[in-house]
């Protein structure tokens, strides 16, 4: 059935089928023609994986970052970020990593963030004098920030497929992204000093009060998911309903930059998104299915532990696999792949679930910024005009300083279990 399986993918990648779809695809049809399994047991099975209440929350929370980016939240976030680091050295370089960690918190994606900043940053920076390629690096790499800062799409897929709590992943994520905002504004700042790319001018007191004023109600939004969570006010699943509620409050009400005509237009576009993430939840029961029968677990955690039974070599090695796999896989897909294939290892090793599942959401996260599937570099490249292969040039220290946290924090679990252990 493997041999299937890998046959079926290969050969629907040859005729430029979706790699998700050809997934799902592989992996039913090598059920059936094995005999298996039936195709209605195939079919209960998939509804009950998406019979899921915690899956409510990628719905919600695809439609209140659409809600928020639609809605004027970026410039402000924008303006707010300028006013504390505009005037250093790189301060436009500086501004978009701090404004696209701001964002982070409200969309969960990495695209989503990278589209909203890059649209608001790349054209000025180019106007400053920046090199456009450095201007769509910068941005390409911190929209990944989006997928580590809570809440995070691929968080909750990962709690859905292991049973981690995913409000604990929520918290679990605040540190490890706030450390890779600073490393990449440390990067941004030396080869912004190199290049001689000056700050701007400084902000007044008043103007800054002004861009506070303006940004409050966006900063305001995880402090409310986070801190309903945690008060028990709801659970993660119902904080996702609570973002649309308050996004569209926000957005209609307060800023006014979206009205009622709006909606149908977000509504389907959130639509799509969910109808692709709920489409790999189903097809991962079908793909769990197959890799349960050939024990493929089995022989990848036998072979990794054959290799060392060291819990921070072996976490090393996983780490190595998914920036690998980071590469030709988005981060849903892969986390849908793996999760169920690494959680047997760690929790074998007595590895805190909930530590290396923020470990693979940075390392997926990462993924954004790898060609050939890099989403976030092909949606810098589309706003700023920017050729694929100038862009990776520049976004490599970048990336190379991601890469660095990612594996420092597999030495120093605490950073990441801090919060998570402090609300227990």
């Amino acid at each position: 059935m493997s041999i299937l399986l890998a046959a079926f993918f290969i050969g629907f990648l040859l005729l430029g089928v979706p790699i998700i779809v050809a997934l799902g695809l592989s992996c039913i049809f090598s059920v059936v023609i094995t005999g298996a399994a039936d195709i209605a047991v195939l079919v209960q099975n998939m509804f009950n994986a998406g019979n899921s209440f915690a899956l409510m929350a990628v719905p919600f929370f695809i439609l209140a970052g659409n809600i928020m980016s639609e809605g004027g939240v970026s410039r402000r976030l924008v303006n707010l970020a300028g006013a504390f680091f505009g005037r250093m050295s790189g301060g436009l370089a500086l501004v978009a990593t701090a404004a696209s960690t701001f964002f982070g918190a409200l969309s969960g994606s990495a695209p989503a963030t990278t589209a909203a900043i890059g649209g608001v940053m790349i054209k000025p920076m180019v106007e400053k004098g920046y090199d456009k390629n450095f201007a769509g690096a910068v941005v390409a790499a911190s929209g990944t920030i989006g997928l580590i800062i809570p809440p995070s799409l691929t968080m909750v897929l990962y709690g859905v497929s292991t049973g981690v709590s995913i409000g604990a992943l929520f918290l679990g994520g605040i540190i490890p992204g706030i450390i890779i905002c600073i490393a990449l504004m440390i990067v941004e700042y030396i080869i912004s000093v190199k290049r001689g790319y000056r700050g701007e001018e400084k902000t007044s007191m008043k103007t800054i009060l002004k861009y506070c004023r303006e940004a409050v109600f966006a900063i305001f939004m995880p402090v409310l998911i986070l801190g309903g969570i945690y008060a028990g006010i709801f659970t993660p699943t119902e904080s996702a309903a609570v973002a649309v509620v308050y996004g569209l409050i926000v957005g209609l009400f307060i800023h006014r930059e979206i009205s009622f005509r709006d909606l149908p237009k977000l509504i389907l576009k959130s639509a799509k998104s969910t109808a692709l993430v709920m489409y790999l939840m189903v097809t991962a029961e079908v793909l769990s299915f197959v890799l349960v029968s050939e024990q493929i677990p089995q022989t990848i955690a036998s072979s990794i532990l054959g290799f060392s039974n060291n819990a921070i070599v072996v976490q090393l090695i996983m780490v190595l696999i998914l920036l690998i796999i980071g590469t030709f896989l988005n981060n849903t897909a892969a986390m849908v792949l793996m999760a169920p294939i690494f959680y047997p290892i760690i929790t074998s090793l007595g590895i805190d679930p909930l530590f290396f599942g923020i470990i693979m959401v940075i390392a997926l996260a990462i993924g954004h910024n790898t060609p050939p599937v890099g989403m976030c570099l092909f949606i810098a490249c589309d706003i700023g005009n920017i050729k694929l292969e100038s862009l990776v040039k520049e976004v490599m220290p970048l990336v190379a300083a991601m890469i660095v946290v990612v594996v420092a924090l597999n030495f120093f679990p605490e950073v990441i279990l801090y919060l998570p252990n402090m609300m227990k």
